[in-house]
């Protein structure tokens, strides 16, 4: 006979095995047929599905003030055999939920706060960052959602305990910078792991994040390395850069002319482009309650679309942003898989760019024209589609409304880092850039505030390098200097005040610092902003000159806007 009671242990040694046929009848959040939903046997289940209906009332319940912490929570046991013990607890009337999730899940932890020695500069402060947040991951738990990587990482710190895809390669440009070439190696290395494994870069090394990539960074990974061993980096790179590109361009050459698929957009007249996506359509599980509230706002829409666009939002890396939404003000109304974005389609050119000269490299002459010309028709289509004629400057194309976005963000200055553009539409990108975005403290995201983290009066630290660079590229140094040199007081003279570099930063308004807005704090750390910050130093502010507070730096001497 079963007991009427089980404690939060014994059901797991003698009663599990009897309950687990319960489970085939509990409802649970739908996981449709697709490239990487179908949960795929090489690959690990995320802790939503592990745990189905527990995970679910986990979150409901908001025990923890992030919803990335139960995400996060290594169970001490077989889930499916904690699934049960639930299953059979969760009625009873003495039952604590709280107290249940304690004694069956180790709860992750931040560590102590770093503090950093009395006096010491921005530039030895990073330097000394790097090993604070060095990661490893070489052996995960069986019922872990971190994913094993090979070799040490560099995590964004604070609540990002994983690494991430294309912050690293900002964060990379700085362990450069700091001399760690090694550490870049390994982190190529992880990534090319990543792309053996799984066939794509995950949004971060977590079971969660299998369903969708970020910003595919690869190529100029690949391409930093070769900056300090070579053009061999290339050729060693060369199978995972082609895995990449697989994934980008999956179902490319069966989706019908004004249709798209996962990540391909073909339009009525043959063009590819790309969009973000994701593989599910249910709640994000890092972010669980935050979706499932979302969705409750516009209860119109069907609620496995909204959560889709949510996680391919989540993918763009802009989560979120008004350049995803209908209504610029109202997330409920995002529409990120309508979208083929300007910076996105950037970094597939760079990819295709990368795949040609690999190729050439490698003896493979005919494969390397191919990669070229797909490199030429997309440098054309992004020129033609994702150009604002009307007003003059790079944007995203909505490709079921057929028409461009009328909005300028700071993703329009990618064409210009990656030698997307012509002179004549570099020109005047830059000077709607320089009227709408320049401010006080760096190069706004975007001219819209809607309390997105995305979105002004915010500025990020890659999208200042991405400017930086970009307008250098088309003989604009004096504009690039601008952005720098305002981003760089920023985060100086918050450092002079907290000690601390933060992810993202208020760039316009008289309180500039530490940014807001979004699903979460502000987080230290952090690894993109570290990684930018040193180059912005090594550019203005060099080593053999002291540069020790905010009067130390170089003054912006343009006129503001």
């Amino acid at each position: 006979m079963i007991k009427t009671e089980v404690n939060a242990t014994e059901g797991r040694q003698g009663y599990a095995p009897l309950l687990l046929t319960l489970l085939l009848s509990v409802p649970a959040f739908t996981v449709h047929a697709d490239d990487n939903s179908r949960m795929l046997s090489n690959q690990p289940q995320p802790p939503d599905v592990r745990l189905g209906p527990l995970f679910n009332a986990v979150q409901q319940a908001k025990f923890y003030p992030d919803q990335k912490t139960f995400a996060d929570a290594l169970p001490k046991y077989d889930p499916a055999s904690i699934l049960a013990d639930w299953q059979m607890q969760k009625n009873q009337r003495s039952f604590d939920l709280k107290r249940f999730v304690s004694a069956n899940f180790t709860l992750p932890t931040n560590g102590d706060k770093y503090v950093p020695p009395a006096g010491q500069s921005l530039r030895a402060h990073i330097d000394g960052l790097w090993p604070v947040l060095t990661r490893t991951a070489k052996s995960a738990g069986q019922y872990d959602s971190l994913l094993q990587l090979p070799k040490p990482y560099v995590v964004p710190g604070g609540r990002f305990r994983e690494v991430y895809y294309w912050d690293s390669y900002f964060t990379m440009l700085g362990l450069a910078e700091s001399g760690h070439w090694d550490r870049v190696q390994d982190m190529v290395d992880n990534f090319a792991s990543l792309l053996d494994r799984y066939g794509h870069i995950p949004n971060g090394n977590r079971s969660y994040y299998l369903s969708r990539s970020q910003p595919p960074f690869f190529s100029l990974m690949v391409d930093l390395l070769a900056t300090h061993e070579g053009d061999k980096a290339y050729t060693r790179y060369l199978p995972q850069l082609q895995k990449e590109y697989d994934y980008w361009m999956a179902d490319s050459d069966i989706v019908a002319a004004g249709d798209a698929s996962k990540r391909v957009i073909k339009l009525a007249d043959g063009t590819l482009l790309n969009r973000y996506w994701d593989a599910r359509d249910v709640p994000r599980t890092e972010s669980w309650m935050d979706d499932v509230n979302t969705a409750k706002k516009a209860p119109q829409r069907d609620k496995a679309e909204m959560y889709r666009e949510l996680r391919s939002g989540a993918a763009s890396g802009w989560d979120f942003s008004s350049r995803w939404f209908t209504d610029a003000h109202n997330l409920a109304t995002i529409r990120t898989t309508q979208i083929a974005p300007v910076d996105l389609n950037s970094l597939i050119f760079h990819l295709e760019k990368v795949l040609s000269k690999s190729y050439l490299l490698n003896k493979q002459g005919n494969v390397a024209k191919q990669y070229a010309d797909r490199a030429e028709k997309r440098q054309a289509a992004i020129n033609r589609y994702l150009w604002d004629s009307k007003q003059s400057w790079y944007a995203d194309y909505d490709w079921k409304k057929k028409q461009v976005h009328p909005q300028l963000t700071a993703a329009a200055l990618f064409p210009l880092y990656l030698h997307v553009a012509s002179d004549k539409q570099a020109d005047s990108t830059a000077s709607a850039v320089e009227k709408q975005l320049l401010k006080p403290g760096g190069l706004v995201t975007t001219t819209v505030n809607n309390g997105q983290q995305w979105d002004a009066p915010n500025g990020w630290a890659p999208l200042q390098w991405v400017a930086v660079e970009g307008l250098e590229h088309y003989k604009k140094p004096q504009l690039a200097k601008q952005v720098g040199l305002r981003f760089l007081q920023n985060v100086q003279t918050t450092y002079d005040k907290e000690h601390k570099l933060v992810e993202k930063y208020v760039v316009e308004g008289k309180n500039l610092g530490g940014g807001g807005g979004g699903e979460y704090p502000l987080q230290d750390g952090f690894g993109w902003t570290n990684g930018v910050t040193l180059m912005l130093l090594d550019k203005y502010c060099p080593k053999d000159k002291t540069c020790n507070s905010a009067h130390d730096i170089p003054q912006s001497s343009a006129s503001m806007q």
